[in-house]
Parts: structure tokens; sequence; C-alpha cells
């Protein structure tokens, strides 16, 4: 029998989700990759791609992550076993990084930020982001950057073809 290949692989491990906003808001100072704790019904709905991750958070209570807020819809063919949508959901990190997280928010305006949602080899994993808000002149400032630079590639690129603007 023949061994996978890593490319074949990449190719089952779907994008569930991704907070976009994320990025924008915050400078995303950290990322951790953690496992999320999940009912039955929920893995299906998140099969089928079903996740918003607009409104979560993460929070640590008593030495454990929750996410909150992480809202899954009711799996399409499930019955009375369905989850509640927005319900509150265990991370899965190891002791040294919740205490290290715990440190880091403890000490100042930062928070736990979910960023990507996707499976991996099979089990859902969520990319979390220790963040620190953005103020409104620093995100003028990235637009402006993200601006400059993309004309500079434009600029480059028609040097390079021999066009005169």
């Amino acid at each position: 029998m023949a061994k996978k290949n890593k490319k074949q692989t990449a190719g089952n491990n779907p994008v569930v989700a991704t907070n976009r906003r994320a990025r924008h808001e915050y400078k995303i100072l950290e990322t951790y990759e953690c496992g999320v704790v999940l009912v039955g019904t929920e893995v299906k709905s998140l099969r089928e791609g079903k996740a918003s991750l607009t409104d979560a958070f993460a929070t640590i209570d008593d030495g454990e992550v929750w996410l909150r807020n992480l809202h899954i819809p009711e799996y399409s063919m499930g019955h009375w076993t369905n989850h509640s949508p927005k319900r509150t959901r265990k991370l899965l990190l190891h002791r040294r990084e919740i205490d290290s997280l715990m440190g880091k928010v403890r000490d100042g305006n930062k928070t736990l930020i979910p960023l990507k949602l996707y499976f991996k080899d099979g089990r859902l994993k969520l990319e979390l982001g220790l963040a620190q808000g953005k103020q409104d002149y620093d995100k003028r400032q990235d637009i402006k950057r993200r601006t400059e630079e993309r004309e500079v590639v434009r600029e480059l690129g028609r040097r390079v073809k021999g066009i005169k603007a």
C-alpha cells in the first residue's frame, strides 16, 4: 500500500470560517493553534461549511480557555439531539500556553480573538490570536501603506512591460 503524499493530505484541510475583520480591528501579536470541544451535530454542521466568527471571542476562566459567541447553526438533518447555536465551547491548549496567555491578557489591554476555523487531519482546529486593539489612525495608516505598496508594484509591472503611464 502506498503512503499518502503531503500534497494529497493538504487538500483535506478545508477552512470552515475566517474572521477577516480581526486583522483590520486588531494588531495580532501572537497566534496559537488549539482544539475545540464539540458535540456530534456541531461537527456535522461544520463539515457542511457553516459557521460564523464575527462576534466570537475567547476568555480565560478558572485556568480554562472558553470560546464564546461562535455561531454554529443547527444541523439540517438533526432532530431533538441538535445543539444550541451559540453555546460556549472549551478550547484545548497546553497548560504552559494557558498560563502564558493568562499573564499576557491580565497585564494590559490585550484580548483573545479567533482568526480561523479549519479541519486538520479530521479534527477541528481554531487559530487563536492574542490581539491588541487598533486606534482609528492606526487603521488609516495601514490602509495608506497598503495602497502605496500596491501602487509601487503596479509601477514596477508597467516598467517591466515597457508601458508608459
